[in-house]
């Protein structure tokens, strides 16, 4: 069984929906769980946020918090995942931020991946990973996968 397919059977049986809010990713954890049938009965939406600014505007991620830790940052992905639920009708929420790649920097290497979870009973975890210079490709796939994960064993 998937990882995407865990995912729905357990949020349906427990009455949970999910909202996503991706930025590297572009929507990859969205697609994971809507290719499955019947996932409407869980994934109650998803937000795809590039940009600063769709952060900003979409989810209440505060200029000041991009000012000072930057958009691939645990306190970026944590104002995502916080206003993703706030904004929706869910009741878990997971973020995603980060350097898929080319590039980078010394301070913000290629795979560099920020995660967010957070559930309307209190629950937020954040967290980074460094998945390391696989290339965008592996990067985003990486990304996608921990995110469905984290998912799985939310509270």
């Amino acid at each position: 069984m998937s990882l995407a397919v865990e995912i729905l059977n357990r949020y349906k049986a427990e009455g949970r929906m999910i909202a996503t809010a991706e930025s590297c990713t572009g929507g990859m954890v969205s697609a994971a769980l809507t290719d499955i049938a019947g996932s409407s009965a869980v994934v109650e939406r998803g937000f795809v946020t590039y940009t600063n600014l769709a952060k900003q505007q979409m989810l209440g991620v505060k200029a000041a918090t991009l000012e000072a830790v930057g958009a691939v940052s645990e306190g970026v992905a944590r104002e995502m995942a916080s206003g993703a639920l706030a904004n929706s009708a869910a009741q878990v929420a997971v973020s995603i931020t980060g350097i898929a790649g080319p590039g980078g920097s010394d301070h913000k290497p290629e795979g560099r991946v920020c995660f967010g979870i957070v559930t309307e009973a209190g629950y937020l975890h954040t967290e980074t990973i460094e998945f390391g210079a696989l290339g965008r490709d592996m990067v985003r796939a990486a990304a996608r996968d921990h995110a469905l994960a984290l998912l799985l064993s939310a509270p």
